[in-house]
């Protein structure tokens, strides 16, 4: 998927921000018809800003949370509100049964009656236990309530967590690209000594050769490549992680010199972008095999994905470590970081979007509108620190990183390999990086007319063909929630057709086909920012 979608989809929209110097919006100078698509990305962009930066909200509770010792999530503390059901070690059950088709397991020693089921020793019911790291993050982090029918409370600390993080991206981001480029130094390096720390201490541990066996081994199971479904969550994962798609990579590259050599940098960002997952999974997956070893269970019983990896799993993995605040320290420390660099590029693409439609705002006000769009942020993030946050951040994570960026991915495509021509964006490129010989593109012109776009739109087919339902954990959202999030969707994308009737609507011609024709014929203006670089064709 990296191979077939993205680094052809990263080598497109960063030649396409470069090579005119404008943002996701603005850049579509080149087929006006289409300028919704910059619109739709940015929305994109925004949704996933105000519920990513509540993660890094989490990411900073627990960093703080990491200062003590022992880590109050380390074993079933009364202080934070440990009930029955947490326990470090679940107990063995004598048998079990269904009823109401819930699971229910018996054990000699427990407190709830449940209809007078019992086994034949008198042994009563047992409800399911929960590890004190999972309680640690249900009722003491999140305050969660029980479904998304239940709004709750808004969570006092998560809002106080919350505002630290926007003025942490707000103060990296007060001068523009100058400050966040330089922060970056340090938010792009410090992640890899972490992963590197944690590896070799993983690797130490007893049991971290299961992790690594389940993790990529003789425990791998390939027959799950003919499954579909591992493919869309292989393309999810390059979306996600290379940032194609919601007009990020077109407004950092419209900062680079006119002459940068974007082919290289895609190719070195994205193999380096895709091995540093792969070297991640085992700084990860050498603790968890040691946490399954103590626990004296199979690794896939332990091993979580999403939420519950960062701050479920993991996290218990950590406290099993001699000097666990330590460990604790640079592994949230690290998330934030991580969560940073994606605020950064999220926010400096709304910012140099609204930029670009206001050629005359004054620079010396740059750090104003950084701090207004920082607290719209934060005000709208509101929703999701409440005691139903984690169950809206979920809901926009399933709508609004899936579907929304395939369409977009595949029109963008389009329009510029079939609308715009592919020979004329080959030029372009050639105009900033040197002329290349036929055999360079033949690999290029096959991905972005055919492979690619194909790739997209099966994907985009077999997601809507196997959708499901969100859902928590085993908790089902309410079908007005299911509507809603298909209304982030269409919110997202209906600038697309809006757009596109009123550019036709505006264009010269006297029948449908000329005004469509017209309004995909790039503006007078369209090219290389600057003179000197225009040359003959512009």
């Amino acid at each position: 998927m990296l191979a077939l979608t993205g680094i052809p989809m990263f080598f497109l929209e960063s030649s396409f921000g470069q090579f005119a110097s404008l943002g996701p919006v603005a850049v579509w100078k080149a087929v006006p018809m289409l300028q919704g698509l910059g619109i739709s990305m940015v929305f994109s962009s925004i949704f996933g800003t105000i519920s990513y930066n509540c993660i890094i909200g989490y990411s900073l509770f627990y960093l703080f949370a990491s200062f003590q010792s022992p880590l109050p999530w380390a074993d079933c503390f009364s202080w934070w509100g440990a009930d029955e059901t947490c326990s470090r070690i679940p107990k063995e059950p004598l048998c079990n049964f269904t009823l109401d088709g819930k699971y229910f397991e018996i054990v000699n020693t427990t407190w709830l009656h449940s209809n007078n089921e019992t086994c034949s020793n008198g042994s009563e019911i047992h409800v399911p236990y929960q590890s004190p790291s999972e309680q640690y993050w249900d009722k003491v982090v999140l305050q969660r309530s029980s479904s998304m029918d239940e709004m709750g409370e808004v969570v006092c600390h998560l809002v106080l967590y919350l505002l630290l993080a926007w003025v942490i991206v707000g103060a990296a981001l007060s001068k523009g690209i100058k400050s966040s480029g330089k922060v970056v130094y340090f938010t792009a390096t410090f992640p890899y000594v972490v992963l590197t720390v944690l590896l070799i201490r993983g690797l130490t541990l007893e049991g971290a050769d299961k992790g690594i066996e389940f993790y990529i081994g003789s425990q791998s199971d390939f027959s799950k490549l003919a499954d579909a479904e591992v493919w869309k969550d292989a393309a999810t994962q390059i979306f996600f992680s290379t940032a194609v798609a919601v007009g990020g990579l077109t407004a950092l590259s419209s900062y680079n010199k006119f002459h940068n050599d974007c082919y290289t940098d895609t190719i070195i960002v994205c193999v380096v972008n895709c091995a540093t997952s792969v070297f991640a999974g085992f700084s990860i997956f050498s603790v968890l095999g040691h946490m399954a070893h103590v626990q004296d269970k199979p690794v896939s019983e332990v091993a979580q994905s999403g939420f519950g990896l960062a701050f479920i799993a993991y996290p218990e993995a950590l406290v099993q470590l001699p000097w666990a605040p330590l460990w604790s320290i640079l592994f949230f420390t690290m998330l934030i970081t991580l969560g940073l660099d994606t605020q950064f590029a999220n926010i400096e693409t709304v910012v140099t979007s609204l930029l670009d439609q206001i050629p005359k705002f004054p620079r010396s006000k740059h750090l104003l509108l950084t701090i207004s769009i920082c607290l719209l942020f934060y005000l709208l993030g509101f929703l999701c620190v409440t005691q139903t946050g984690i169950y809206w951040i979920n809901l926009i994570d399933h709508f609004c990183d899936g579907w929304g960026l395939i369409v977009a991915a595949l029109l963008e495509l389009l329009s510029l390999s079939w609308i715009y021509g592919i020979n004329r964006f080959i030029k372009d490129i050639e105009m900033m990086i040197g002329e290349k010989n036929w055999l360079f593109w033949l690999w290029w012109r096959m991905c972005w007319l055919l492979i690619t776009p194909s790739v997209l739109a099966a994907m985009l087919i077999w997601s809507l063909a196997t959708f499901a339902p969100p859902t928590y954990g085993s908790i089902e959202y309410p079908v007005w929630a299911t509507a809603l999030g298909w209304c982030l969707i269409i919110f997202s994308n209906m600038w697309i057709p809006i757009v596109a009737i009123v550019r036709i609507t505006q264009a010269e011609g006297s029948t449908l086909c000329q005004k469509i024709s017209a309004a995909c014929r790039s503006a007078p203006d369209w090219g290389p920012y600057l003179e000197q670089h225009r040359g003959e064709r512009y």
